[in-house]
């Protein structure tokens, strides 16, 4: 119901404001967005299509709720407002609900109530009454408030529902798969295999044969898990169906091979990334999943301090230079790019970016996707950049040293220029621009900021413990000490519940070392600059480690102490 009535309760459905309109109202939408709702597409009664609130607003999930209990002048319930509650879904189906994101239940008093995560047309709200044989009050939650007390109430043999197809032309998708190999058990299992990586906020899907045994893992927070796993004698279908997904030769178990695919679970497009390996006991398979189109994280969102924050935005707001994101593999650096693009997008801004994938779609800006079977790399794309006009220009990777001098030229030239790098430190970043044969004196001239990051696990609000440290718990773990942290400090620690997988911990942040180069950084660099001493001499600038960043989260009750040392305090 994407419309109501002025004064009507929250169980009727009558146009003639919209969501869209509502929200444009109160000030919350992208600017992007503001002259683009009257050209969407909508449904007879007026209302809009299924939209992407995460793109289109600049709210919070939070916020969001908030705002959806205000348009329909309903109660905001919690996810223990909704677990605490009779789920009286039983009979509907379990796609229908996680593809709506509806958690029907009763509450206290009794009540029966419709829980909803984004705005519900008339048509579906009869459906639901209809199937439920009683009206229904509305309420308003988080869209992962909702999804995970869904994976909570349903049964088991309900959440195997096969994962559906995305409809990108000229590619396979699940539907289709199943239509070749229709009642076969490896179909129904590789789709729960999709499905169970989707649920559990996975970014990758780990299958391995192990001798006689398949193994599967899911990677969630940066940490590997096993999951149950099929039979082995399924293994080489399950291989093979990948393989016919991601366009790859089926026949080939010698050589490792790379491929895509797309599916849609739970009404969200998931990008799949498929590596296959021979080992010695059989293919091996790794599933990378991107959430495509996820919502775009905003700045102050992603861990940064405000003195950090301070930094990069200054830098971001510079007509030229450039600006570096460094990191190993997985350590969030495009999310912390597409969170300063989104400080950047403006119309009067012409903002070019290449990406290996496009894993934020960000309205206003030219976004592009290498494609090196028809030549299109980061370095063919960004030669055409350069006679596109643009003002900033964002590269996925610097990969070679063709890349490495391209940018670093449309930096010298009027472009501000964002890249990523993979180098331990912020200061590795330097000597390994110098590496690739970049003349020190353009890197020093050119860069402003370079970020170096890692992504540590947060504690789950819901279970955390707050703990006061003792003089005993600083003398039994010297770490305390090392890190400076003192008897009478409180820091917090895991405990595990239903909404963390009884792990403590749910989501990831970011912690930082921003290097600011300025005046006596750029006359350190030279050609034979040592990290170290290049890394000394921004300590004196005032520049703090990861492992300060991390000790401040610490404080903050935001991480623990073994979180901190397993990220960090390598470096």
């Amino acid at each position: 119901m994407l419309a109501r009535e002025s004064d009507a309760p929250a169980t009727a459905a009558t146009p003639p404001v919209d969501f869209m309109t509502y929200l444009a109202g109160k000030g919350a939408l992208r600017d992007s967005q503001k002259d683009e709702g009257a050209a969407r597409p909508r449904h007879a009664d007026g209302s809009v299509g299924h939209v992407d609130w995460s793109a289109v607003t600049k709210l919070t999930p939070s916020a969001l709720a908030d705002e959806l209990a205000g348009f329909y002048r309903c109660e905001r319930v919690r996810r223990d407002d909704l677990v605490d509650g009779r789920f009286a879904g039983g009979e509907m189906s379990t796609r229908f609900l996680k593809e709506e994101r509806l958690f029907p239940y009763e509450g206290a008093a009794g009540t029966l109530r419709l829980a909803l995560a984004s705005p519900i047309d008339d048509e579906t709200l009869r459906a639901v009454e209809l199937m439920l044989r009683r009206p229904v009050a509305l309420a308003a939650a988080t869209a992962d408030d909702l999804e995970a007390a869904l994976s909570l109430r349903l049964e088991p043999d309900q959440t195997s529902d096969a994962p559906q197809p995305g409809t990108a032309g000229g590619e396979d998708d699940l539907d289709n798969l199943r239509d070749l190999a229709r009642g076969a058990p490896v179909v129904r299992a590789l789709d729960d295999l999709l499905r169970l990586a989707v649920e559990q906020r996975a970014t990758d899907l780990h299958i391995e044969p192990t001798g006689n045994t398949l193994q599967v893992r899911l990677r969630v927070d940066g940490m590997l898990k096993n999951v149950p796993a099929p039979p082995m004698t399924m293994a080489k279908g399950i291989l093979s169906r990948l393989k016919i997904m991601a366009g790859l030769n089926i026949t080939e178990r010698r050589l490792a091979q790379d491929g895509r695919a797309h599916i849609l679970v739970g009404g969200n497009e998931i990008d799949l990334r498929v590596a296959t390996m021979p080992t010695m006991h059989g293919e091996c398979a790794v599933i990378r999943l991107l959430r495509k189109g996820a919502g775009l994280v905003s700045l102050d969102q992603i861990g940064l301090s405000a003195h950090h924050e301070a930094i990069l935005r200054k830098a971001l707001l510079a007509p030229y230079g450039m600006v570096i994101v460094t990191g190993p593999t997985g350590s969030g650096k495009t999310t912390t790019l597409a969170a300063s693009l989104a400080v950047i997008n403006e119309p009067t801004r012409k903002i070019l970016t290449i990406e290996d994938p496009v894993e934020y779609q960000i309205p206003g800006i030219t976004q592009t996707q290498v494609h090196p079977g028809i030549g299109l790399t980061f370095a063919s794309a960004l030669r055409s950049f350069m006679r596109l006009d643009p003002d900033v220009i964002m590269v996925g990777e610097m990969r070679d040293a063709e890349t490495a001098h391209i940018g670093v030229h449309a930096a010298l030239t009027g472009h501000l220029v964002l890249t990523t790098l993979h180098t331990n430190t912020a200061a590795g970043a330097v000597t390994r621009l110098i590496d690739m044969g970049i003349e020190s004196f353009l890197l020093a001239s050119c860069a402003r900021v370079i970020v170096a990051q890692r992504l540590v696990r947060i504690l789950c609000d819901h279970c955390k413990q707050h703990y006061t440290l003792s003089a005993a718990d600083i003398a039994a773990d010297e770490r305390y000490a090392a890190l400076g942290i003192e008897a009478g400090e409180v820091v917090c620690r895991p405990k595990g519940c239903n909404w963390c997988s009884n792990t403590g911990f749910r989501g990831r942040k970011g912690v930082f070392e921003i290097m600011e180069i300025g005046a006596t950084l750029r006359r350190s660099i030279g050609p034979k600059t040592d990290a170290s001493e290049l890394e000394a001499a921004a300590r004196r600038a005032g520049m703090t480690s990861m492992t300060e960043d991390g000790v401040a989260k610490l404080r903050a009750g935001q991480t623990t102490l073994d979180e901190i040392f397993r990220l960090t305090m390598s470096l």
